[in-house]
């Protein structure tokens, strides 16, 4: 068993790009880690899409053995966590089980949300702090300035600070001297009853639910039977063993130390992240802090495109939520739809992570609706209900008031892109809560904003604005009541509850005409006309007709008398008006698809 004080357990955070990954590389090769015949880049980002959108999705960790000064053998536990703020519940969860965190910033970008972000987050948890300057090697590089910046932040000298280029090597050996000499050993008590903090986990078919654990104290056996502490559920341990990076199984984990546990549970429900492990025989008293249920944040509607897929999609996000627990669904009908799921994401991206996942591991087809949020409905009653879906709002005489989720966001952006910015969330009914100078050129600004406003184009919008420069960093802040309305398609006279929206009563009338504008865009024509109306309540507050392709009957009449004519025409639009009582308009799953992407031009 290792002695606490040759120990150290460290994380690395940064802003989506500045090297994270490409760091972690180095320190695995200067350990001795892995050999260059094992060696990749950005080993520890094993998906594809990892690699591609260059941001860790799914946390992992390793462990390093380090010869340090006078041949003192150290093991470093490297916890590596998620780049996007959808899942900072995940981060901190990681954070809480180190002693310290390097902080990688871009030399040639400085400090961006995300990292001040986590950096908040590690600050929280106490942790020791590196600074590492990343990237010294680009032309644009000015670390110097940047080592400035980050200690005018954290008050950390910048002499302190460790440059590096990940890509090139240099600097890794003085990174990992840095971890022993700075970051503080685990101060975890062995010879009480263990208590174990689940930082992450992942589904495996033959072991069931592998927790990835740090123990805080006590030891943690295989000849034990455990307990998870938030729900009492009992675990046989069938394995135990530290990451190299890949799994060696182990007797024992004693304190300060971090490893995994198979635990053969079959669902990542039954072991949250954030959960405590104990032994059942003799359990801790106390959860260590900071646990809490996964909440979704954005909700959205999922079909497959083929009705037939159905079962299909079912099987796919069963497998999917097997490893990811923050996934939620249900199953729900649409009448213009068919049958799909009401599936619940922490935010945009992470429903983006799960959109891909379904095209390319499963080959699926899928249609998503709009992404709504979950609003708080107080009945004229007393009832209050939670509504995620605006299909299921309850008739406007009903409603004594609506409360929706606003959110605290901050953004970064250089000094000549205020005026843009601020345009932009004054118009999404943001309101002003600060604004800072870092330097003379970047500027820190902070809202208060609907969540509903920022879900679907808002950071889009912000990137276009500012040319790429602003970043954006978001948190929940509460409920608040606001003036917010139902606003309804209706196609040939009936609803269609798929393209229903709740938004605030000021925007209704703009949304309905480019909703309306759009539908008749998209619509086939038909052989009678087509109303499509944009309702309000029982009000249309826009309307636009799709016309009726017409044969024209008059063709076969040259010259003659007028009253024939008329007779025909008669007759045609009495066969309209029939067809258009019986007549169903069947809408093409594109309108459903062009209509999501209805953005704010």
């Amino acid at each position: 068993m290792m002695d606490q004080e040759r120990i150290r357990n460290f994380s690395i955070i940064a802003h989506i790009d500045h090297g994270k990954s490409t760091l972690a590389d180095r320190l695995l090769e200067q350990t001795g880690t892995l050999t260059d015949r094992e060696m990749m880049d950005q080993v520890l980002d094993s998906m594809d899409l990892e690699r591609e959108k260059g941001v860790t999705i799914k946390a992992s960790a390793v462990r390093m053995a380090y010869r340090g000064e006078g041949g003192q053998e150290y093991v470093l536990n490297l916890i590596d966590t998620p780049g996007h703020v959808d899942f900072t519940y995940e981060v901190s969860r990681a954070l809480e089980a180190c002693e310290g965190a390097l902080l990688v910033v871009d030399a040639s970008q400085g400090v961006q949300a995300q990292t001040l972000a986590n950096l908040y987050l590690a600050l929280d948890a106490d942790l020791t702090i590196v600074p590492i300057i990343n990237k010294i090697d680009l032309p644009s590089a000015r670390p110097e300035e940047v080592a400035q910046e980050v200690e005018d932040l954290l008050g950390i000298p910048a002499e302190e600070a460790i440059y590096t280029s990940a890509k090139e090597g240099t600097g890794a050996e003085a990174v990992l001297r840095a971890v022993v000499e700075r970051i503080p050993a685990p101060r975890g008590q062995g010879d009480a009853p263990l208590r174990a903090l689940i930082f992450d986990s992942h589904y495996d078919p033959y072991k069931g639910v592998i927790a990835y654990v740090r123990v805080v104290d006590g030891d943690l056996r295989l000849d034990e039977q455990l307990l998870l502490m938030s729900n009492r559920q009992p675990v046989d341990p069938l394995e135990i063993g530290v990451f190299r990076p890949g799994m060696k199984p182990t007797d024992r984990l004693g304190a300060g130390e971090v490893g995994y546990v198979a635990t053969g549970l079959k669902t990542l429900q039954d072991c949250r992240v954030g959960d405590t492990l104990t032994v059942k025989a003799n359990p801790a008293q106390q959860l260590l802090p900071g646990y809490r249920p996964a909440k979704p944040m954005v909700f959205a509607g999922l079909y497959p495109a083929d009705g037939e897929d159905y079962e299909l999609l079912r099987d796919a996000l069963a497998k999917l939520q097997l490893n990811d627990a923050s996934l939620v669904y249900e199953p729900e009908t649409s009448q213009a739809l068919g049958f799909g799921f009401r599936c619940g994401f922490l935010g945009l991206f992470h429903m983006d992570i799960i959109q891909e996942r379904l095209e390319r591991e499963y080959d699926l087809d899928v249609v998503f609706t709009s992404p709504s949020v979950e609003y708080q409905v107080l009945k004229t009653d007393g009832q209050v209900v939670a509504i995620d879906n605006p299909a299921k709002l309850p008739p406007e005489q009903e409603i004594d008031q609506i409360e929706e989720p606003w959110m605290q966001i901050q953004v970064f952006t250089p000094a000549e892109y205020i005026g843009p910015v601020m345009d932009l969330v004054t118009k999404r009914r943001g309101e002003v809560t600060k604004m800072e100078y870092l330097d003379a050129q970047r500027v820190l600004l902070a809202y208060e904003i609907p969540l509903s406003e920022i879900v679907v184009d808002f950071y889009d919008h912000l990137k276009s604005r500012t040319r790429g420069y602003a970043s954006l960093d978001y948190s929940p802040a509460d409920y608040r009541p606001g003036d917010l309305v139902k606003l309804e398609v209706l196609v040939g006279g009936q609803p269609v509850d798929a393209l229903s929206i709740i938004v605030h009563r000021e925007h209704a009338f703009l949304k309905g005409q480019k909703l309306v504008s759009k539908m008749r865009e998209v619509i086939p024509r038909q052989m009678f006309d087509v109303a499509i109306q944009a309702a309000q309540g029982n009000r249309v507050i826009s309307r636009a007709t799709v016309k009726a392709l017409r044969k024209d009957v008059l063709s076969k009449c040259y010259g003659g008398d007028v009253t024939r004519k008329r007779k025909l025409l008669e007759k045609q639009k009495a066969g309209k008006k029939r067809m258009r009582k019986v007549g169903q308009v069947e809408i093409p799953q594109e309108a459903f698809l062009s209509v999501l992407r209805l953005g704010d031009e």
